[in-house]
């Protein structure tokens, strides 16, 4: 486990993060000008909506003594990680805005080096502040999210835009592998620690489930009210309710060695999937009736 955790975990997501920036191009962070409110409520909403939620929920969960600090902590973890590459594809089979889904996934994933360790340390602070004397390793983490995600996007859109032949013909193939990879490692930790996700489940399970659900309805509601294209409701909805997972798992797992406060991350990787397919296929019902009308 511990070559998993150290090695192939990290490699696997550089590998999905530069399998992303095979996708990207500089139109990519430019088609901001032709989404800018769409773009800045769901970047907003990304930004903020997902850590108050976290952060309600875990506080309220601690003092119920519901759910422990580390479990807590986890929560928030997720919660600061950006939309994955699963948010594009289901917005591409929902008939949404691919575009805004990609550009926002593009522009917080490069954010997130920033914007992850100043959440997890918040977080760290509040919840782990007064139980633990080891502080949060902020520098490694920085430059850990900063070499193992950005470093591979950027690499990434590099070969894209030279060598634009063979990026079409990997494009494709890098795609289903990423796919691949994210699903296999998550379902691998989660079999690792299966005995210890079992002893939590009837925890686990109802907050990680509420609070994705929470998120999404959230997110659906505000971007209604600002009067925001169904197409872009659509991208906006799926960028917050499916996180990046498989980052969530390697802070927790990698950096802070912490089993417990992997168990929200991995498990949300898991439950995400059938919410968002149980969105997707709500919208492809909705399209046919649409049509038929």
């Amino acid at each position: 486990m511990e070559i998993l955790t150290q090695i192939i975990l990290p490699l696997s997501l550089a590998f999905i993060m530069f399998s992303m920036g095979l996708t990207l191009t500089l139109e990519d962070f430019t088609n901001i000008k032709k989404y800018p409110k769409a773009f800045i409520v769901g970047a907003l909403l990304q930004l903020t909506s997902l850590p108050i939620i976290a952060f309600v929920i875990a506080s309220i969960g601690i003092a119920q003594n519901y759910i422990s600090l580390e479990i807590a902590f986890g929560l928030m973890v997720i919660a600061s990680c950006p939309g994955g590459v699963t948010s594009n594809l289901m917005v591409h089979m929902s008939k949404g805005n691919t575009a805004l889904s990609i550009s926002l996934t593009s522009v917080m994933s490069i954010l997130s080096v920033l914007t992850i360790p100043l959440f997890v340390n918040f977080a760290y602070n509040t919840f782990m502040g007064a139980q633990n004397t080891t502080p949060l390793p902020i520098a490694k983490t920085v430059v850990g999210i900063f070499v193992i995600t950005l470093v591979p996007v950027i690499i990434g859109m590099l070969i894209h835009a030279k060598k634009k032949e063979f990026t079409q013909k990997m494009e494709p193939i890098s795609s289903k592998i990423a796919t691949i990879l994210f699903v296999v490692i998550i379902l691998a930790i989660v079999i690792g620690k299966w005995s210890l996700l079992i002893e939590n489940i009837f925890t686990l399970g109802p907050l990680t489930l509420f609070f994705n659900l929470i998120v999404m309805l959230v997110a659906k509601l505000s971007i209604k009210a600002f009067g925001v294209s169904v197409k872009d409701q659509i991208a906006i909805v799926f960028e917050c309710g499916l996180q990046n997972g498989t980052l969530a798992v390697m802070i927790t797992l990698t950096f802070l060695k912490n089993e417990m406060m992997m168990l929200p991350g991995g498990l949300y990787s898991i439950i995400m999937f059938f919410t968002g397919g149980a969105y997707l296929l709500y919208l492809r019902h909705k399209n046919k009736l649409a049509i038929k009308a």
